[in-house]
């Protein structure tokens, strides 16, 4: 039997407040990255990216992050977009789950290495809460 964390009610609700949220961080931006982590993480990018178009006219780019989750060390991290393309802009990086935050960190730490205008991040369900 599995558990059921949220409802489709309730995660079209979260991603429709987190939307929100990148808007309300964002305001004067005229362009955002949206990156989102290959997997469920992409799949969350896409949402918010078209709740995003909806309700702001900045241009919202979604940017692939693609790694192996299970060796990011081996593997790096790739872009789907130049980094000419997300060069000091306002970037969101996004993943669907966050257990141990090691997917997340490894993704944060490829774009540390570019400056950026602002970096935060968007997770649909925090498991994190027992480290």
């Amino acid at each position: 039997m599995q558990n059921k964390i949220l409802s489709h009610v309730q995660i079209q609700h979260k991603i429709r407040r987190i939307a929100y949220q990148i808007y309300e961080t964002n305001v004067s931006e005229k362009k955002i990255i949206i990156a989102g982590i290959v997997g469920g993480g992409l799949n969350f990018a896409k949402k918010l990216q078209a709740v995003l178009k909806d309700i702001t006219t900045a241009e919202i780019v979604l940017c692939k992050v693609m790694m192996d989750k299970k060796n990011p060390i081996k593997s790096g991290v790739t872009m789907s977009i130049p980094e000419s393309e997300y060069k000091n802009k306002s970037v969101v990086l996004v993943d669907d789950v966050l257990n141990s935050g090691t997917t997340l960190i490894y993704g944060v730490h490829h774009f540390l290495k570019t400056p950026l205008k602002q970096l935060k991040t968007a997770v649909l369900v925090n498991r994190n809460h027992k480290k």
